[in-house]
């Protein structure tokens, strides 16, 4: 079962999984005790985010706002959820609830929220949601779900991104690997948004227009056993397709050439992989990418393929490159660029030597780093289990909080300070030094006049009075827009790819200490001096007062 709507534009393509329903059930339970206790045109505001940047990191990259904001165009419960939720409430539940709950949209919620792409770290409030009590309540566990694992695989892209540079390609091959069909799609669409140039998954590329790529697997290889298997060897010539060669034959006499130049014995290779090597070729020739791992990468599989790649030239084609997926990938990786180096020259073919070598194999961000020390010639990287399941840290950790009701301040204490929330309804600043860098996140109330470029401002930790420190922006940049309004998305929807470009803009404006991989320096985000008073004085209204005996 296909569960997305298909659509011509690729932007409004929506999971049909993702319904009001999608919810945990006690969201149902406080809908209806909202609505028993004459609480549905209470006004309130709830705010979305997170407590702890993932992967032992100092930044996060925001993601997943368009598919709540898809959500709430498409918010209502069917006839059929109607019919589910009467066997499941109890028998007491008046119909009434049943016809609210029917008639219910999304048309008078306000959500704001800062831009999909955007780097954001703890405590920043990446959405603020404003409306009836019921309504802003229903929508929690559908926008977390939406936006949790999103932000993490994106994150997790950005830093492989970051890990491999910009001039390594990197493609996504995790589907197989993921958390099921949904969690495959949304893999391949954050780690995209996230840095990658392509995925292997073809669903996500015709929903999401993002490029796909792949070679072909061992079987592909282990599938011919010699060449009498080939039931094809002729290739049409590029410019002449009346003319056919034997690429069979041709590729034949380049690898004893080669096999000569590589001081290699001609015994050692492997007809089977030969065959499937020239098969694939004369179904892919202006592709032609091999897998060279499946017998041995020096002795047979580099062999085998340069041949093949020699034998193209003649016909007017130039074969891609080569995948490695097993072994010592630094080592085999040098080894097949020398040898790429040496064809060029002796045939005079300068674009040999700058042939691809992908790499894939169980690739971590430690892993593209150690890589990197050992000198590496890969021009691409294939990553998948580790990217998809994030399995550095498998979840997020956003939680959504209600800050203010009917214009009330509201905040939630605990023994542990960092789940403590900072009340009523605010903006977010982002304070840029004279350097273009990010220096500080700064946290107002909505009241409170914004900063001003070139104009002190005090900057307080929230909860630890002596963290404290004057900024002077050269930059002020308002990080709020509204998105959601009169029951209609209001702000302009970027692309995919525009996402894509902004996430690696957005990472630009953070120093690099902020980003590096080993002990990273925390960036700092603070309140304004009068919300740190206002949350102090909230937080002593409603603690308790012991009493010793």
């Amino acid at each position: 079962m296909n569960n997305f709507v298909d659509s011509n534009d690729l932007s409004s393509n929506r999971n049909a999984v993702v319904q009001p329903l999608l919810t945990d059930w006690y969201q149902i339970s406080m809908a209806y005790a909202y609505w028993m206790s004459n609480k549905c045109q209470d006004h309130s505001i709830f705010e979305l985010f997170f407590r702890k940047n993932p992967f032992q990191g100092e930044f996060t990259i925001f993601a997943g706002l368009q598919e709540c904001l898809k959500f709430l165009e498409n918010f209502h419960y069917s006839d059929s959820d109607m019919e589910y939720l009467k066997q499941k409430l109890p028998e007491t539940t008046g119909p009434e609830f049943f016809e609210f709950l029917k008639g219910l949209t999304a048309k008078d919620l306000k959500v704001y929220a800062i831009s999909e792409g955007s780097v954001v770290f703890p405590r920043t409030p990446l959405m603020r949601v404003e409306g009836p009590l019921p309504v802003v309540q229903l929508v929690e566990t559908t926008f977390l779900t939406l936006v949790n694992y999103a932000s993490l695989v994106a994150t997790n892209a950005a830093r492989y991104r970051i890990a491999a540079g910009n001039n390594i390609k990197l493609f996504e091959f995790g589907l197989r690997r993921a958390q099921g069909p949904d969690g495959g799609l949304s893999a391949s669409k954050y780690a995209y948004m996230g840095g990658f140039d392509a995925t292997s998954n073809v669903l996500a590329g015709k929903l999401y227009n993002i490029p796909v790529s792949g070679t072909h697997a061992h079987a592909y290889v282990t599938s011919f056993s010699s060449l009498s298997d080939l039931s094809v060897r002729k290739i049409k010539k590029a410019d002449d397709h009346t003319i056919e060669v034997d690429l069979v034959d041709r590729a034949l006499e380049y690898r004893t050439q080669v096999a000569e130049l590589l001081h290699i014995l001609l015994e050692e290779s492997n007809d089977g992989e030969l065959a499937a090597f020239v098969s694939f070729a004369i179904a892919f020739p202006q592709g032609f990418i091999a897998l060279i791992d499946t017998y041995d990468v020096l002795r047979s599989g580099l062999l085998n393929f340069c041949a093949v790649a020699l034998a193209l030239v003649e016909v007017g084609y130039q074969a891609k490159g080569i995948r490695i997926d097993s072994g010592d990938l630094a080592y085999l990786s040098v080894r097949a660029r020398e040898t790429f180096h040496k064809i060029a020259e002796l045939y005079k073919l300068p674009w040999f030597a700058n042939m691809s070598i992908i790499a894939s194999n169980d690739i971590n961000e430690e892993t593209i780093i150690s890589l990197h020390e050992q000198g590496h010639k890969i021009d691409c990287f294939g990553i998948g289990t580790h990217l998809v399941t994030c399995q550095r840290q498998p979840a997020l950790g956003c939680v959504y909080k209600m800050v203010e009701v009917n214009g009330n301040p509201r905040i939630k204490l605990s023994q542990d300070v960092e789940k403590i929330t900072m009340p009523g309804k605010k903006e977010i600043y982002r304070l840029y030094g004279t350097d273009g860098y990010a220096l500080i996140d700064l946290l107002q109330r909505s009241c409170e006049p914004p900063p001003k470029v070139g104009t002190k401002v005090l900057c307080r930790h929230p909860f630890q009075e002596s963290k404290r420190a004057y900024v002077s922006p050269a930059k002020v940049e308002s990080l709020y827009n509204i998105y959601w309004k009169d029951g209609k998305i209001c702000h302009p929807q970027p692309s995919l790819a525009e996402v894509r470009d902004h996430v690696q803009k957005s990472l630009t404006t953070l120093r690099q200490d902020i980003k590096r991989n080993l002990n990273p320096t925390p960036y700092k985000v603070s309140v304004s001096d009068e919300l740190y008073s206002f949350i102090h004085e909230l937080w002593l209204q409603n603690a308790p007062i012991g009493e010793l005996f």
